[in-house]
């Protein structure tokens, strides 16, 4: 059988390594259990010095955001003699707080009875918060798909009753989707998961911009969307460049788009202005998406859609609620299937 180490090398294996220690009498009923160890480690974790906490017991690093519901479980747990393992947020010295893994044992005489408590602990705040945001993640993940799947929906709809014939339908959906993956595309490249409305706008308009004519004049503030809100502008965006092209004012020598937008109590409001096409008629099946306009921004994100005929092209109108500032817009309602 071999040795077991003398009490000095254990104590200085307890004194450099970098887990925090306490040592506390058994006694748990206030004032106790009362701390007669600290290692360097639980110094440096907590800002005290051994001096400040020997005599005390650990209830003094417990604050307001310390879960009650943790500390009852622990005390349920030693009060029968068993070890426990679990997480809470404890404070510093300075009062900054920090979410704390302990794990506290049982120490047992040569009669076995309980003398001590040695508890090991460990500052997991990161872990901690890299497992929030990813929760957060999956969370958003799981929204997004189920936008997504009824923008689709709504897609393949309006899609459906448009077209004329299989050709026309096929070219059409796969454009739509194109655009609802150059869109999701531009929402995943940063962490914040969203996008600028100016970016949306380049994304559709920028192709048809011929340099030193003026064809596309964007003009308003900086505004970011979320992913609730991008997804549905971004398709509405698709529908209005696809018709200016098409069948409006980019499908002619002179024609010009002007897209001017502001932000104002939380509301984006966007005017696009087709200028220069012939006398416009009223929107054909082959012609506008007016109803996909109105499935996505209106039913989705309870966005109010005007369209109008200017005598030198189309004029539409859209505001569109931001929500209250820090908050999520409201989430979408599902898609019509009819």
């Amino acid at each position: 059988m071999a040795a077991k180490p003398d009490a000095g090398v254990l104590l200085a294996a307890v004194e450099s390594t970098s887990e925090a220690v306490l040592i506390t009498l058994a006694a748990l009923d206030e004032p106790g259990p009362l701390i007669e160890y600290a290692n360097p480690a639980f110094t440096h974790l907590t800002g005290y010095r051994a001096d400040e906490v020997v005599g005390r017991s650990p209830r003094f690093l417990q604050g307001p955001g310390t879960d009650r519901s943790v500390l009852d479980r622990m005390r349920a747990a030693l009060v029968a003699g068993r070890s426990f393992q679990g997480e809470a947020l404890n404070y510093r010295k300075d009062g900054s707080a920090y979410m704390v893994e302990w794990l506290i044992t049982p120490v047992r005489n040569v009669e076995g009875r309980l003398t001590h408590w040695i508890s090991a602990q460990r500052d997991v705040t990161d872990r901690r918060a890299m497992e929030d945001r990813q929760a957060l993640l999956v969370r958003e993940l799981h929204h997004r798909v189920k936008n997504t799947l009824a923008t689709v929906q709504a897609v393949l709809n309006a899609t459906l009753r448009s077209a004329q014939g299989f050709d026309a339908f096929r070219k059409a959906f796969a454009n739509r989707i194109g655009s609802l993956a150059k869109t999701h595309n531009l929402i995943t490249e940063g962490a914040a998961q969203a996008v600028s409305f100016e970016t949306l706008l380049r994304t559709e308009l920028q192709a048809y911009d011929e340099p030193g004519r003026g064809r596309v004049v964007l003009d308003g503030p900086a505004v970011t969307l979320p992913s609730e809100i991008a997804v549905p502008v971004g398709m509405a965006l698709h529908e209005l460049a696809t018709n200016a092209v098409t069948h409006g004012a980019l499908s002619h020598p002179e024609g010009r788009v002007e897209v001017r937008w502001t932000v104002a109590d939380r509301t984006l409001t966007l005017t696009w202005n087709e200028h220069g096409a012939p006398p416009p008629s009223l929107p054909t099946r082959e012609g506008f998406g007016s109803l996909l306009l109105n499935r996505i921004l209106t039913a989705q994100i309870g966005a109010r859609v005007d369209i109008a005929f200017d005598r030198d092209g189309l004029r539409v109108s859209v505001t569109i609620p931001l929500g209250a500032e820090g908050e999520r817009p409201r989430p979408p309602g599902p898609a019509d299937p009819a």
